[in-house]
């Protein structure tokens, strides 16, 4: 076998097991804390949205750990097999705070694993030729894969098999972790004379707040996805369909996100796939039969598939090249970490007060709040030619 294609199958294999051990455990985890712990909306609110705001922070930290060490492969090894350990935590902690403490832990070794995975497969990609969306591709099956594989072990064997399956497939992947190419990478980014240069430009900042509300909903629905699908009379395997269905359907319009974009225009692109998205929390909110929610997870496909790469591709194209990275790192947080950790919370204390509808029902109205500043943003740019 050709060296390069050995690689890119390792990568390949790399990223199917991370994203398998992250599909079959976070989804159901709510669950488990409501079924079997026995926590309520905010609680289990709470505790999955420390992991976001933990690793907005954490992230940084392990930069400079690659930066100063030189060692960016030892490092991931290390993170990804000690947060696998750190799963298993939860088969013998009950006590709410003590759960809390542990999600913090884990998601402050969780967030060095995909940063630095990323550095060393664009790394290998610009120095070998190859395309780094077909390795990561790979990540996007693993999840899918496993949100149905675990959804089905765990309804006939009960939700302890989700920790396994976790530390394994991550043990795993540490083990294939070994035989990654050493790739020499970078994490320096002036944050403060970025951040300066960047505030300075009003599309970005606007971009960054609709990003808040568009793309803090989608990581939240990873939270509440799973009790939505039971309190509709749905069982643990009808939950992992759900998120088969959901993450299988982001693989073909990523691969022709580059198109539509090229047609259609960045904005055109994120406008219509938050547009989208708000639809879908809207349609949860009205209490839909089980059918139509597992056939309206296709949108998702829709949003993620084709937001991901549109506003990726807009941030750096209206941020000057020397801060391009500074860029991306606040755009990430702003999503992943701020809109992710918000959502998550309120929606535990909606969930307490009201239902899980109501959550939705909120969901559904800030990602349509999100659509109107991006239609404004357009707008802007009109103005502007």
């Amino acid at each position: 076998m050709h060296r390069n294609t050995k690689q890119h199958w390792i990568f390949s294999t790399f990223f199917f097991l991370i994203f398998f051990g992250f599909g079959g455990f976070f989804p159901l985890l709510s669950v488990y804390f409501r079924e079997e712990v026995g926590l309520t909306g905010t609680q289990i609110g709470t505790i999955l949205s420390v992991g976001p705001i933990v690793m907005v922070f954490a992230q940084p930290v392990w930069g400079i750990i690659c930066d100063y060490t030189q060692r960016s492969n030892q490092v991931l090894i290390l993170t990804v097999a000690v947060t696998g350990l750190l799963g298993l935590g939860y088969l013998v902690l009950e006590e709410y705070v003590w759960l809390l403490v542990l999600a913090a832990t884990l998601a402050a070794f969780q967030a060095s694993v995909i940063p630095i995975s990323d550095n060393i497969a664009i790394n290998f990609v610009h120095r070998t030729g190859g395309d780094y969306g077909n390795l990561r591709l790979w990540g996007a099956l693993g999840f899918a894969v496993a949100a149905f594989i675990m959804g089905e072990l765990s309804d006939r064997f009960g939700l302890i098999v989700i920790f396994f399956g976790f530390a394994a497939s991550l043990w795993l992947s540490a083990w294939v972790g070994l035989a990654l190419p050493k790739e020499r990478i970078a994490f320096d980014i002036d944050l403060r004379a970025g951040l300066r240069q960047l505030m300075k430009l009003p599309p970005f900042g606007l971009f960054l707040l609709a990003t808040f509300l568009v793309f803090g909903p989608i990581h939240a629905n990873n939270v509440y996805f799973g009790l939505l699908v039971q309190d509709l009379g749905g069982t643990l395997a009808g939950v992992g369909l759900g998120f088969l269905l959901a993450a299988g359907s982001e693989v073909p319009f990523m691969k022709f996100a580059g198109r539509w974009i090229r047609q259609r225009g960045l904005l055109t692109v994120t406008i219509f796939a938050a547009g989208v998205s708000g639809l879908r929390w809207l349609l949860y909110a009205w209490e839909p039969s089980l059918l139509l929610v597992y056939l309206s997870t296709i949108a998702q496909g829709m949003s993620v598939g084709l937001f991901i790469p549109a506003a990726l591709e807009y941030v750096r194209t209206i941020s000057p090249k020397e801060v391009q990275a500074t860029a991306i790192s606040l755009y990430a947080a702003m999503g992943v970490g701020l809109g992710n950790w918000f959502f998550s919370l309120v929606g535990g204390i909606i969930l307490d007060r009201f239902d899980i509808f109501v959550t939705y029902l909120l969901f559904g109205v800030m990602t349509l709040v999100g659509v109107c500043i991006l239609l404004g943003l357009r707008r802007m740019e009109k103005r502007l030619i």
